[in-house]
């Protein structure tokens, strides 16, 4: 009897442990799929640009475009014009033959009447790169300029109002042409128009556009709240990359978080915004693509990266180029790469290897495995993970940060790439063949663990040799990719991807010096933790902050305290956030 209970007993123990272990396993398998799943929606492509058509208005087939009215109630006449292709499969609207099929029927459709203030030409978002853009085009009686004002019926929504930018040299013209900016989706916009001569002679119009909900489905308005600091917001609009589950779209908010304006990608996220001579915005469109896109969202030149993958950082390079962070989709690792992007010609020239560039420590690294704590990057060779991206003119060099290492690095850009110093934790590079190449850090303070968005800072009152760099500081420690090595961190520091009370993120400000190989913390200020992505931006006058990880972004002034934070929704994180007054673009540019 004993014994049979016993193997009873021992035949529903294994059971239990097998059940256990199956649930565990299938517990693994989901959690690998859904993060899986997650991590590739960042690089797809969009392949229903979901273009929802009015009323045929006219055909200019020798384009193959056709006009229409457009889908909203509006007290004026609305059109958009859309190529004839657009539910074909591999359709895009970043192809710059479809662009100019595009700008040659709107061309056309100028020339067809006098439109005037009160009658002006309105295509709804003829580039198809936005969702609630709204083109005009009209003539004024004086060379003015044109103020105007969206209100819509939500306490929650204040009035927008913003000067048009006409590009005239004298900032006065009769002739008025630009995407207005402001419109909320899924409302009715009331918008007055102000044509101001040099005077003050002004004539006004307001029409009425009911304009159609945002194509991401994002909500319109965040949530605030206020903080300490009495100073001013600076002015502009926030611009947000790179929220999960919204990959594919740029959203700009204005001071009180209401949704402006919805950019619409081929897929992936912005990265990084950059302006060239003439005002043209140059950034990334997808996973593989960068382009540069006049002050109508027209599309005037894609780069094709061919075999390279975008990920986390373009910033501009030698004259006349961009570098961008990158994944050889041809190779064994990922996301430590360096191209380079010829702006004129388009040529993609591969410049920094770092798995040769730091041959000697990557030999000692492995991929990512399901126990890892990066275990969504499961498979793949992540033993570095770059980040953020400068390049420094006068040495012919970038300054990069990797994640996986909690290391800064400046690297030469020569015909073999040089690793010139390293800063972080020394411990990450003793017994390598850089170890000697690590900054002696000046003083007792906390090194920087996980960091993002690391950017160059001088200060003409520096002596040569020296400058800040201003970094996030994730104050996350976590390593995938070695079996041989750990560090021990001090308790201030997290090894928790999740957020955590108690526990900051800062804004770091190291000062470097060169001539004597040191560097040291010289300012700083906690921020909301957020374990990944995140970024700081200097506007000026104050910080903009995003915490990715934590679903917030601010603005605090300079020393430190919080002016406001808007709060965002979103799978897992958003990436970046920074913010511009775009004059000079969709605005016009002070005096």
């Amino acid at each position: 009897m004993n014994i049979h209970i016993t193997r009873k007993r021992a035949i529903i123990v294994l059971a239990v442990i097998l059940s256990v272990a199956v649930l565990t396993v299938a517990a693994l398998l989901i959690v690998r799929g859904v993060s899986r799943s997650f991590i590739q929606s960042e690089i797809q492509t969009r392949e229903d640009w979901e273009i929802d058509t009015g009323d045929v208005a006219d055909r200019e087939a020798s384009q193959q475009v056709t006009v229409y009215t457009a889908p909203v109630e509006a007290s004026i006449e609305v059109h958009q014009i859309v190529p004839d292709e657009y539910q074909e499969e591999d359709f895009t609207y970043y192809d710059e033959e479809v662009q100019d099929r595009l700008a040659f029927t709107l061309l056309q459709m100028m020339g067809e009447e006098d439109y005037t203030l009160e009658e002006p030409l309105a295509v709804l978002n003829p580039f198809g790169t936005g969702s609630n853009g709204l083109f005009l085009y009209f003539l004024t009686k004086n060379a003015a300029q044109v103020e105007y004002t969206v209100h819509v019926e939500d306490n929650s929504i204040p009035d927008y109002t913003a000067t048009a930018n006409n590009q005239e040299e004298n900032r006065y013209s009769k002739l008025q042409e630009f995407l207005l900016v402001g419109l909320v989706p899924g409302k009715e916009n009331t918008v007055t128009l102000r044509a101001v001569d040099k005077k003050g002679k002004t004539e006004e119009f307001t029409f009425t556009i009911t304009m159609p909900e945002s194509t991401s489905g994002y909500d319109v308005t965040l949530e605030k709240v206020d903080g300490d600091s009495t100073q001013e917001l600076s002015q502009g609009l926030y611009y947000a990359m790179g929220f999960g589950d919204y990959y594919g779209y740029t959203f700009f908010f204005d001071n009180e978080g209401v949704l402006r304006y919805e950019m619409v990608l081929e897929g992936y996220h912005s990265d990084r915004f950059l302006w060239d001579e003439r005002g043209f915005l140059i950034t990334c469109v997808g996973s593989d693509k960068i382009a540069k896109l006049n002050r109508f969202g027209q599309v005037l030149q894609v780069y094709d990266l061919g075999d390279f993958e975008l990920h986390h950082d373009i910033n501009w390079g030698p004259e006349g180029t961009i570098l961008a962070l990158a994944t050889d989709t041809q190779g064994e690792t990922v996301e430590d790469q360096v191209i380079q992007i010829d702006l004129e010609t388009g040529e993609v020239t591969h410049v920094v290897d770092f798995s040769s560039t730091l041959g000697d420590y990557f030999e000692n690294t492995r991929p990512v495995t399901m126990t890892d704590p990066f275990f969504w990057s499961e498979g793949e060779w992540d033993w570095l993970h770059l980040n953020s991206l400068q390049y420094v003119e006068e040495d012919n060099a970038i300054i990069v940060s990797s994640r996986e290492t909690s290391t800064i690095l400046k690297v030469s850009l020569e015909e073999e790439p040089e690793v010139l110093w390293i800063i972080g934790n020394p411990e990450f590079w003793e017994g390598t063949d850089y170890e000697d190449l690590s900054l002696e850090p000046a003083g007792d303070f906390l090194f920087q663990y996980g960091q993002h968005d690391v950017e160059l800072v001088r200060d003409q009152s520096l002596p040569d040799g020296q400058y800040y760099l201003r970094i996030y500081n994730n104050n996350y420690y976590a390593m995938s990719s070695r079996d041989d090595f750990s560090v021990e961190v001090p308790e201030e520091v997290s090894t928790s991807s999740t957020v955590e009370d108690g526990v900051n993120s800062y804004v770091y400000f190291y000062l470097v010096d060169e001539t004597q190989g040191t560097f040291t913390l010289a300012d700083s200020f906690p921020l909301p933790y957020s374990s990944l992505v995140s970024n700081v931006q200097d506007t000026g006058e104050t910080y903009v902050v995003n915490n990715g990880v934590h679903q917030c972004f601010e603005e605090y002034d300079k020393e430190g305290n919080l002016i406001r934070q808007f709060q965002y929704t979103c799978t897992a994180n958003g990436y970046r956030v920074m913010k511009d007054d775009f004059a000079g673009f969709w605005f016009l540019s002070e005096e």
